[in-house]
């Protein structure tokens, strides 16, 4: 076989095994979105689960967010995405939950925290 031949043989099978591990990874997110944020105010994002916590971002009512399925108190939005919407709201109501963003907008993603109150399936 020559160069060229071995070489795409190469490629194609790892294409074929990294691939699913891409895939599965950008499935691991859960959509969520900013939701009963009071009128001309935004939901902050925090680098920390707390509300004293250094803001990384904000966001407007409406604005869809990709949660890691993390939260405080064990709960993982993956878990509960079955269930109705009202019960995974109430699920949250309580809890920080970690969102995956980028503030800057300039191709850096970073993890935050968000106030559960404050989202809403979407």
């Amino acid at each position: 076989m020559n160069s060229f031949v071995k070489t795409a043989m190469a490629l194609a099978i790892a294409s074929a095994v990294a691939l699913p591990a891409i895939q599965s990874a950008a499935a691991t997110f859960a959509a969520w979105e900013v939701a009963n944020v009071p009128f001309g105010d935004a939901l902050n994002v925090r680098k920390f689960p707390s509300s004293g916590s250094q803001k990384q971002g904000a966001y407007p009512n409406g604005t869809v967010l990709q949660m890691t399925g993390r939260c405080t108190g064990g709960v993982d939005l993956l878990d509960i995405a079955n269930q109705p919407d009202w019960k995974q709201k109430q699920k949250v109501r309580q809890r920080w939950c970690e969102v995956w963003h980028d503030p800057s907008q300039n191709g850096n993603f970073v993890t935050g925290w968000v106030y559960g109150k404050y989202i809403a399936p979407h």
